[in-house]
């Protein structure tokens, strides 16, 4: 049971005595199994999360997430076969055992803070094991929590680990009374590299097709980015005569908009849905089928992140080229992966383009191997230290399950 303290009682009391809102329900059923509660404040917590449990369920068939966010978070598209989400329910006493009742979790993990003391003073009454992922000094202490001084400590003693980014969070851990034994540090959790599949026969009949041209992708591209990629395409091509672009939909359905738009201006280019291999003189290879990213990111050095040059789509996971070696560039608009791709940019590992010109420049540059191999080096070494933070929470989770399954 969670240390009680008098700023906790206080805040509990009043939680109790509701809003006049419905107790949280869903209709949603427990699965039968394993099942791991992840909360996650903000999109790339969500997106390690899901990581992290596609992992596991390889190696526990049965284990299911339950990954819950904020409310302002319900449309984020997330996708892996264990996954179910849930927006988080308001903080209240009657919400937070509601949830807990429902789910009956093994464990909760608990990404960076955001932390709801109704519900985890429940989960901790449940004997729940409770793990804080990724936590930061900003986001462990609420500004409303003024008039409740002593609630950060009773609620941070309710974790039975807490792993942070920094040591400057470990300070701030001590003053509120954890104690060192209670505290990792790890850096930061973010999803780490997970190398797409691929059919190895194919990519070694491209490669050695292939052979010396340079090759770039465009990436899960918009129709309305058209203009600007192929444009640039032209661009290069011009001082780079066997340049390749790999065109690739964001949407399967859109090959043929995307097909007839080559054909209209003349291009010479084939398309992999119809089996056709490209030749010498082949311009563009649209790769219009699903499922087949994990072949395009090992053909190309340079990978432009489609989906972020035009606003409303909010980008594509950086972390899919990173995984491969390849180079990326992305647009202005990443707003789903915003904070991934200032990590990587902050590395040297991507750069950001606006317009046909910048990402002609840019080409231009990265289409020299010493310099989209310093780039791709530098997106592994950043994706390389998100799965060592998995591994560890990975670790964590397992030796938690199995003590739990042995009892």
């Amino acid at each position: 049971m969670a240390p009680r303290s008098l700023s906790l009682s206080a805040y509990l009391a009043l939680t109790r005595r509701g809003n006049g809102q419905p107790v949280y329900a869903t209709e949603a059923e427990r699965p039968a199994g394993e099942l791991i509660w992840g909360h996650a404040s903000n999109i790339d917590h969500a997106h390690a999360l899901v990581q992290l449990a596609a992992r596991l369920a390889q190696m526990r068939p049965d284990l299911t997430l339950l990954l819950t966010t904020p409310a302002s978070m319900a449309d984020i598209p997330l996708s892996a076969s264990c996954l179910i989400r849930e927006v988080l329910p308001e903080d209240t006493v009657a919400n937070g055992e509601a949830f807990i009742d429902h789910w009956m979790p093994e464990l909760c993990l608990w990404t960076g803070g955001d932390l709801q003391p109704a519900i985890l003073n429940c989960a901790a009454n449940a004997d729940l094991p409770m793990f804080l992922v990724d936590a930061n000094e900003e986001g462990i202490v609420k500004p409303g929590w003024r008039w409740f001084p002593d609630m950060p400590r009773a609620l941070l003693n309710s974790f039975s680990m807490i792993l942070v980014q920094n040591t400057e969070t470990v300070t701030a851990l001590r003053r509120l009374g954890v104690r060192d034994t209670e505290i990792a540090v790890t850096g930061i959790f973010q999803e780490g590299t997970l190398p797409l599949p691929c059919n190895e026969e194919e990519r070694q009949e491209l490669s050695d097709l292939l052979k010396t041209r340079p090759v770039w992708l465009a990436a899960m591209a918009q129709a309305e980015e058209l203009d600007i990629i192929l444009a640039a395409h032209r661009q290069v091509s011009r001082m780079t005569h066997r340049l390749l672009l790999i065109l690739v939909p964001d949407k399967e359905a859109d090959g043929p908009e995307f097909a007839a738009r080559l054909h209209s201006e003349g291009y010479e280019f084939t398309r992999w849905s119809e089996g056709t291999l490209p030749e010498e003189t082949t311009q563009i290879l649209l790769g219009d089928t699903h499922g087949d990213m994990g072949l395009w990111y090992r053909l190309a050095s340079v990978s432009m992140m489609c989906s972020s040059l035009k606003p409303g789509y909010g980008g594509q996971d950086p972390n899919e080229p990173a995984a491969h070696g390849s180079a990326i560039l992305y647009g202005p608009n990443v707003s789903r992966y915003l904070t991934s791709y200032k990590r990587y940019a902050g590395a040297g590992a991507a750069r950001i383009v606006r317009d046909e010109d910048t990402l002609a420049a840019a080409l231009k540059r990265l289409i020299a191997p010493d310099q989209s191999a310093a780039m791709a080096h530098a997106a592994w070494d950043v994706a390389s230290l998100g799965a060592e933070v998995t591994d560890r929470i990975l670790d964590l989770v397992q030796d938690t399950l199995d003590v739990l399954e042995a009892v």
